[in-house]
């Protein structure tokens, strides 16, 4: 599950911290696709519409799988260990 994370944060897929309202991941979805939070949550809506139910799924799975922003930020500030 790691290994998924670290390749979702290395694309820019990080769940947001700024303008999250639920758990982040359509704001996170939104900037790494230069939208605004708002933008892709409106677009979320409409391809819920149009295909019923799936983004129900996929939605959960998402933030499972997309690492948090505070995350990333921890890993990357963490100093290397001294050998």
């Amino acid at each position: 599950m790691n290994d998924i994370r670290h390749s979702f944060a290395k694309a820019g897929l990080v769940r947001s911290r700024e303008g999250r309202v639920l758990g982040g991941v359509l704001a996170g979805l939104g900037r790494r696709f230069g939208l605004a939070p708002w933008t892709a949550r409106l677009l979320f809506v409409l391809l819920l519409l149009i295909v019923p139910g799936s983004q129900l799924l996929v939605y959960p799975i998402l933030w499972i799988l997309m690492p948090s922003e505070e995350t990333v930020t921890e890993v990357h500030t963490e100093p290397a260990p001294a050998t």
